[in-house]
């Protein structure tokens, strides 16, 4: 499978809980910090929900 870079390039501080939750899932906790992550229909899904926030990468 593909793999993708996940940077969380704002904050979600004040964002509702469930956002919040979406983010800390991805393994994010600080802004500009980045994760590598496998593409499935799971990750996938986050991403588009909380895509405000992120700057996604294909590797």
């Amino acid at each position: 499978m593909a793999q993708v870079k996940i940077t969380l390039s704002k904050s979600f501080i004040k964002r509702n809980a469930r956002t919040r939750a979406t983010v800390q899932a991805l393994g994010l906790r600080k802004t500009q910090q980045s994760v590598v992550k496998e593409v499935t229909p799971q990750i996938q899904g986050m991403i588009n929900a909380v895509a405000h926030l992120l700057t996604v990468e294909t590797i």
